[in-house]
């Protein structure tokens, strides 16, 4: 991908070539302010107040001629209106058909002007972000907060194209009431919101709006869960591409795959200390059992990773045949009596993890309109597979034989899975398209969703003065020279786990600390349940499986909640500081201490330290997207490559520590698994304290 100053040349519209942000003079202003500095001929203050005014010069430019723009606009669709209104007493199907070409005229009018502001935006997030980056300033923060906060804010016309919404609402509006019944009867949009606008112009000034708009919701907010990042800019060849290859029966199977393989994960919870138990193994045992499928999901990430720079069906294929010959082992395991088996069932259910697969479809194959929709299906499919598993699991408490083969909790789970994926691998078989290769070269790497969303929370606590040796930052723009080979060279994806740890910043190994210490926390509690409960309480396999269920359909409601509401009140950082500790504060109420333990203790506790886990779950990836460098956004070893593995390998340790607890007793198996959650918590803390506290 070219530098964003060539993409900004690129892109103008040149009759308002005049009014763009002058990319290239600010960047070039950041270079002398930088050997300036290093000579000792210039002061931060000075820096800083001469970069402030120049930043204001620019977006008064930009607003001064937007609201010249929006004028124009008003003017012809009040103009149009007066035609609308006559046709309201006279109707005549010839003019209410040039009126609704007027009207589209007037929408292309307005794509233009959207397109236009989204490009000043993303130059001023850029510009800013690269200011942060080679002064060690922490100059956004300040900058936007001060100016965005302020009565006479030019800002907010930028960042939330204030005063645009009416005329987008304006038109609309009109166009809607010409599009159906060519003007015989008029259904107002505000009067029916669930009507469809069909206009093509419409949905297109709605794909461009939302892009623009920024603001966190509950869509965005889920969908970064799934580390499936955004084109900022996109060039309408890279658009045609998105559609070309995007199979809608396709991205179905993708989100099928995710929500079986969430099943099959969670439906061996609630019965795995009763299976180990049947086969002569100690009931913690089942620390093993769920966790073999982590064990193995650490190389099936990579290689699935691998395989999708060059499949998408022949992965899926093979997801599905491994997922059933492992559900096969798991429920054979029991009539053999053999422990192995059922491990080797649980490998090869783990060796079948094609969600690397399934997040690269997204995020290569589908367009960018519905790439964030499509992201929130993702994540809201595994929210949905972690509830129904543990449910399903609660169902199935029947027993009976047919010939030699034992079908009880203990195996039905393996049965039932086993079935599923024959029919998944079917309807694979038979409706999968895979995307044609022969046009990918031409598809753009994905850039990182810190330009999507700003850059108020990234501003590396660096030394004064980055060395010029370093020509080209993360974004492909050069600071010393222009030279595309070099700039194509920096956007390269990471080919190596190594490569892409090196491109890890301090904010970004923290936040993968989060993820690693609340996938930690959430499998001991999910794992243990099942020998908790029924050493203190002697709950049965359907108490535990509804526990358990509750606990997965409190996913998608705290997210909304968190993503429509909290996180339009709070900063992230302030939510991912109190969700840690409320972790913290969930951790420390579940340890068995002083009072006898009771059934309210461990379902409250348990319940605080799910749910402030999935807060800081979907908090923490939003600004993990945003913190991470572009060239993980794609390749074999991307970013959500990375969080995968750490996530996994906290299950793996966390369903490793339950077991090894296991050899000290039943009774003392609580306390001793969360003291490590108690500790990787407040370590947690303290690390997001310091790095937050030293960027801010």
């Amino acid at each position: 991908m070219v530098a964003f100053g060539k993409k900004l040349k690129d892109r103008q519209i040149q009759e308002w070539q005049g009014y763009y942000i002058n990319y290239k003079l600010m960047k070039k202003r950041v270079r002398q302010y930088a050997q300036q500095i290093d000579l000792g001929t210039l002061d931060r203050h000075h820096v800083l107040k001469d970069f402030s005014r120049m930043l204001d010069n620019q977006i008064e430019k930009i607003v001064l001629f937007l609201l010249e723009q929006q004028g124009h606009l008003a003017s012809k669709i009040e103009k149009l209106g007066v035609q609308h209104d006559a046709l309201q007493e006279e109707p005549e199907i010839s003019k209410i058909s040039e009126l609704r070409e007027a009207y589209r005229a007037v929408g292309q009018d307005l794509l233009k002007l959207l397109f236009f502001v989204e490009i000043n935006a993303i130059g001023l997030r850029k510009i800013l972000k690269k200011f942060d980056k080679r002064f060690g300033y922490r100059f956004t923060d300040y900058y936007v907060k001060t100016r965005a906060n302020h009565p006479y804010s030019q800002l907010q016309q930028v960042f939330k194209h204030v005063g645009l919404g009416a005329v987008v609402g304006a038109l609309s509006r009109n166009l809607h009431e010409l599009q159906d019944r060519e003007g015989s009867s008029y259904l107002s949009i505000y009067d029916h919101p669930t009507l469809p606008l069909q206009d093509p112009v419409i949905d297109s000034i709605k794909a461009a709006s939302d892009r623009l708009t920024h603001s966190t919701n509950f869509l965005n907010f889920l969908g970064k869960h799934a580390l499936i990042v955004q084109e900022e800019l996109p060039t309408p060849s890279e658009e045609q591409v998105d559609d070309e290859r995007y199979h809608f029966m396709s991205l179905l199977l993708n989100l099928a795959n995710t929500f079986l393989y969430m099943i099959n994960t969670y439906i061996v919870v609630p019965t795995a200390d009763d299976y180990s138990i049947s086969l002569g193994a100690a009931p913690t045992v089942c620390g093993i059992i769920i966790g073999a499928m982590a064990v193995a999901q650490v190389f099936s990430s990579v290689y699935f990773s691998a395989w999708s720079n060059k499949s998408y069906f022949r992965p899926l294929v093979f997801s599905s045949v491994a997922l059933f010959l492992g559900n096969i082992f798991y429920a054979l395991a029991y009539d053999f009596k053999s422990i192995w088996i059922l491990l080797i069932g649980r490998l090869l259910c783990g060796f079948g993890s094609a969600r690397a697969v399934n997040r690269r479809y997204i995020s290569d194959c589908v367009p960018l309109r519905i790439r964030m929709q499509a992201s929130a299906g993702f994540v809201s499919a595994s929210a949905l597979g972690m509830a129904c598993g543990p449910a399903l699991a609660g169902v199935l408490q029947t027993k009976f034989k047919i010939w030699k083969l034992t079908f009880n909790q203990d195996t039905l789970p393996g049965w039932v899975m086993a079935v599923a994926w024959v029919i998944y691998l079917i309807w694979l078989c038979f409706t999968f398209k895979e995307p044609s290769r022969d046009i990918e070269e031409y598809h753009a790497p994905n850039q990182s969703n810190d330009e999507e969303n700003g850059t108020l929370k990234k501003g590396l606590n660096q030394p004064l003065l980055i060395t010029s040796e370093a020509k080209i930052d993360e974004d492909g723009d050069q600071d010393c020279d222009d030279s595309e080979e070099a700039a194509e060279e920096s956007r390269k994806p990471a080919n190596s786990i190594r490569s892409a740890y090196r491109l890890l910043t301090p904010s970004v190994k923290v936040q993968l600390l989060i993820y690693f210490m609340l996938k930690y926390v959430m499998e001991i509690l999910l794992s243990e349940s099942s020998v908790i409960t029924s050493y203190y309480f002697n709950w049965k396999t359907s108490q535990v499986s509804i526990f358990l269920a509750c606990l997965g359909l409190t996913v998608l409601p705290v997210n909304i909640i968190v993503g429509s509401y909290i996180s339009n009140m709070f900063e992230d950082r302030q939510i991912l500081l109190v969700s840690e500790l409320m972790v913290c504060i969930g951790v420390v109420l579940s340890f068995n201490i002083i009072f006898p333990y009771s059934q309210p203790q461990y379902i409250c506790s348990g319940l605080l330290l799910f749910v402030s886990a999935e807060v800081l779950e979907g908090v923490n990836l939003a600004l993990l997207s945003r913190v991470m460098s572009s060239r993980l956004s794609r390749g074999t070893y991307n970013g959500g490559l990375l969080s995968t593995e750490a996530g996994t390998i906290a299950r793996v340790i966390a369903d490793g520590t339950i077991t090894l607890a296991g050899y000290l007793g039943q009774s003392r198996i609580l306390n001793v698994t969360l003291i490590p959650s108690l500790f990787i918590t407040i370590s947690s803390i303290f690390a997001t304290f310091y790095t937050y506290n030293s960027l801010y």
